[in-house]
C-alpha cells in the first residue's frame, strides 16, 4: 500500500517486529543464564517474572502488525477488539500469578532479588503502558507528555468496535 498511510504502516510494522524482538530478546537472555540462575536458586523466580513480561510483549507485538491491515477503514475487526477484551482481563491475573510465583522462588542474592523484580515491573509497565494509559513517548517528548495521562492506542481501537 502506497500513499498517506504507507509512513504510518512502516511505523507499526517497526512498532510490531520491535516488541517481537525484545521478547525473543528476554526468552534467549533467560534460557542462556539458565544454568547461572539455576546455581543461584534465581531460575524459577526468574521465570515467574519474565512469563507475564513475554505475555504482554507478545501481544504488543500482534497488535501493532494486526493494526497495519485496519488502518484504511480505521476500526479493528470485532473479533480482534474481543480477543484483545478478554487479554486485558487475564493480563492482570498473569501478573499476580507470576508475582506470588517470585515471592514463593525469591531469591536469595540481592542482585538476582533486584533483577527479578526489576523485570516483574517491566511487565506490569508494558501492561500499563497498552491497557490503561500511554506511559512511551519519543525521549525528547516524555516528561512533557506522560502527565496528560492519554488513552492507549490500543484502547482506542478496542473501544472504537461497537
Amino acid at each position: 500500500m502506497t500513499g498517506r498511510f504507507s509512513p504510518l504502516r512502516s511505523k507499526y510494522l517497526s512498532l510490531g517486529l520491535g516488541e517481537l524482538a525484545a521478547v525473543a530478546v528476554f526468552a534467549t537472555a533467560a534460557l542462556l543464564w539458565q544454568d547461572k540462575l539455576a546455581t543461584s536458586g534465581a531460575l524459577a523466580a526468574l521465570w515467574c517474572a519474565l512469563l507475564p513480561l513475554l505475555v504482554v510483549l507478545l501481544q504488543a507485538g500482534v497488535y501493532w502488525l494486526l493494526a497495519r491491515s485496519w488502518i484504511t477503514s480505521g476500526r479493528m475487526p470485532p473479533p480482534t477488539a474481543q480477543i484483545f477484551r478478554v487479554l486485558r482481563v487475564i493480563n492482570p491475573i498473569i501478573l499476580i500469578a507470576g508475582l506470588v510465583g517470585v515471592i514463593a522462588t525469591f531469591p536469595a542474592g540481592p542482585f538476582a532479588a533486584a533483577i527479578v523484580l526489576l523485570v516483574w515491573a517491566f511487565g506490569a509497565i508494558e501492561y500499563i503502558n497498552y491497557y490503561i494509559v500511554r506511559l512511551s513517548y519519543p525521549w525528547t517528548q516524555w516528561a512533557s507528555e506522560v502527565g496528560h495521562w492519554r488513552t492507549p492506542k490500543l484502547i482506542k481501537d478496542i473501544r472504537a468496535v461497537h
